[in-house]
């Protein structure tokens, strides 16, 4: 089965040319590509988040094997939703999905399931795809869609993704796909997101959970987050690195209700 783009059009160009010139405007030429663990990477509009996630997607080297965690926007499909196989499209062609790696986490985490109605027209794991292509066409995906909230279940999946990708593709990439506070105040969004994105900086997934509900703030890839930062962790990870942030309205110029985006590595 293809995954045929739901964005395409909207959230980036469904013209081929015109979004791998896009691409090319939000990427960095001279950096140090470095191999990481898992990152987090905004899921809005290339025109809001674009150079956020170019820049992140820049310093990486992608590997023949990323998993996308994303959000569930839609209220669609299974809680820990797991799309089986096949190829995704986007203008810049099919992407294969990692079916050995789907098939081991179905077998291994009983929470996990087969699912592609989370996935129909879900936009924050279909944004990253096309980076993941510009720097390595030859990559295949493992995307999952998560709306349960149980933080248990969560480090349970963390756990249990390390593991398969211990096993499968120790080099896999875990990408956690989330926007930061959404529709506040520039000054509000910069105070919150910072305290967020200091936890994630510390590898502090339990805190990072309790504060984001404590405070309040609209981050809306919490649940990838924890599972990225457990996985990760657990794969060896001992430090991460702030590459970029940004709000809405350092784009648009109106600060009263902006969104922010973070673009973080793990490694």
């Amino acid at each position: 089965m293809i995954r045929q783009p739901a964005v395409a059009g909207s959230f980036y160009s469904s013209d081929a040319g015109r979004l791998k010139s896009d691409i090319e405007g939000f990427v960095l030429r001279e950096c140090k590509k470095q191999n990481v663990l898992g990152i987090v990477s905004p899921h809005a509009g290339y025109m809001y988040s674009g150079r956020v996630a170019g820049n992140l997607y820049s310093r990486i080297k992608i590997p023949d094997t990323v998993v996308i965690l994303a959000p569930n926007h839609t209220g669609y499909g299974v809680p820990y939703s797991i799309w089986p196989g096949g190829l995704w499209r986007t203008p810049l062609g099919d992407i294969a999905v990692d079916e050995v790696v789907v098939n081991e986490l179905v077998h291994t985490c009983n929470l996990i399931e087969k699912d592609r109605e989370a996935h129909m027209y879900e936009h924050a794991a279909e944004v990253q795809i096309p980076f993941i292509q510009y720097f390595n066409p030859h990559s295949k995906i493992v995307v999952m869609v998560i709306s349960a909230r149980n933080i248990a279940d969560l480090e349970n999946i963390g756990k249990n993704l390390s593991r398969v990708l211990q096993k499968l593709r120790p080099n896999a990439l875990v990408v956690a796909s989330s926007d930061m506070t959404h529709y506040e105040s520039q000054a509000l969004a910069n105070r919150k997101d910072r305290i967020a994105i200091d936890e994630i900086l510390a590898l502090q997934e339990d805190t990072l959970y309790r504060k984001v509900n404590e405070m309040h703030i609209t981050m809306c890839g919490i649940y990838p987050i924890v599972i990225m930062l457990v996985c990760s962790k657990e794969r060896g990870a001992r430090k991460a690195e702030l590459v970029r942030y940004e709000t809405s309205g350092d784009i648009t110029g109106d600060y009263d209700q902006v969104v922010g985006y973070a673009g973080i590595l793990i490694n």
